[in-house]
């Protein structure tokens, strides 16, 4: 069975600008519940459906399939009218692959860090520029941000 552990973060600086470059990912949600979500995910000429389940604050179950691309732009057109919109860097640091989502459209401004783990307790090197961790925060959970953009409810 797949499973997503993670940890969430704000990032407290720009140093780690540069240090490699992004990918543009746009994804909707057809289903948007804290128990369970639905996404679609397009990247590059690249295409997901990914279904994710609960089962802790840091851990998920997760399934991901690919699938055809216009099927992909379809069901974003048709039945995902909230979208997120990112730029996504990949930052290798102390062992570790970080991900640094830059966002665009609706959440315009919020930028977030967060690190795959193999358990909820493993320990990691925190980069420099990593700020507070919101990974109990389930308000920046990109499903949470496609129905609620982050202006909408306020810079912290």
């Amino acid at each position: 069975m797949a499973k997503e552990i993670e940890r969430r973060f704000h990032l407290k600086d720009d140093s780690w600008r540069g240090l490699t470059e992004g990918e543009w990912l746009k994804q909707g949600y057809l289903s948007v519940e804290r128990e369970r979500t639905v996404r679609v995910r397009i990247k590059g000429e690249q295409a997901w459906l990914t279904l994710k389940s609960n089962i802790s604050n840091v851990s998920r179950h997760e399934f991901e399939y690919p699938i055809p691309l216009a099927d992909a732009e379809t069901i974003l057109a048709a039945m995902c009218p909230l979208l997120v919109e990112k730029k996504r860097y990949r930052i290798l640091h102390g062992g570790h692959l970080w991900e640094v989502d830059e966002f665009f459209g609706l959440n315009e401004g919020l930028t977030l860090a967060e690190v795959e783990l193999a358990g909820e307790d493993e320990a990691y090197a925190r980069p420099d520029w990593l700020g507070d961790e919101v990974t109990e925060d389930p308000r920046y959970t990109n499903a949470y941000l496609s129905k609620h953009p982050w202006p909408s409810w306020g810079r912290d």
